[in-house]
């Protein structure tokens, strides 16, 4: 089971390491610099709805598993995307094998699954992986009706 724990960010701006929660009420931003810092925690059946659906900021739910290989192949793009989409984007890994009623409640047939939420509105989904330019460009494409959307 997956708790709602902390990941250690280092900031792009000026290097420092900072605590960075899978869910709290705000954006997260660097203790030394303020500028924001990339978002990425997990979430299991117990805390999707903590890390997900409370998030102020649209969120990119990842749901993979570890046997995967295109769930591996895609992750580092996803993570790189999270990074340049700072402030903007959150986020979140969902190992399908470990969250039953998560991949139950969005009828996940495939992996790897990427869901756009805004709250428990599901704004745009793409099942299988991708290259990070098609990924990008999808994200682009979802952000501003995400961004819009009623928390």
């Amino acid at each position: 089971m997956v708790t709602s724990g902390s990941k250690v960010v280092r900031c792009a701006a000026c290097g420092t390491k900072n605590q960075v929660p899978s869910a709290a009420s705000g954006i997260p931003r660097c203790a030394k610099c303020k500028s924001l810092l990339p978002w990425i925690g997990e979430a299991g059946d117990d805390t999707f709805a903590d890390v997900v659906t409370a998030s102020v900021i649209p969120v990119l739910v990842d749901i993979w598993a570890p046997w995967c290989g295109p769930c591996r192949m895609v992750s580092p793009a996803l993570e790189h995307l999270a990074g340049e989409m700072a402030g903007r984007i959150k986020l979140v890994k969902v190992n399908a094998d470990d969250a039953p009623r998560v991949s139950a409640r969005f009828g996940i047939q495939a992996i790897p699954t990427l869901l756009v939420m805004r709250g428990d509105q599901v704004l745009a989904r793409q099942t299988g992986a991708a290259p990070e330019d098609t990924l990008r460009t999808w994200l682009e494409g979802v952000l501003p009706t995400a961004s819009s959307q009623p928390g």
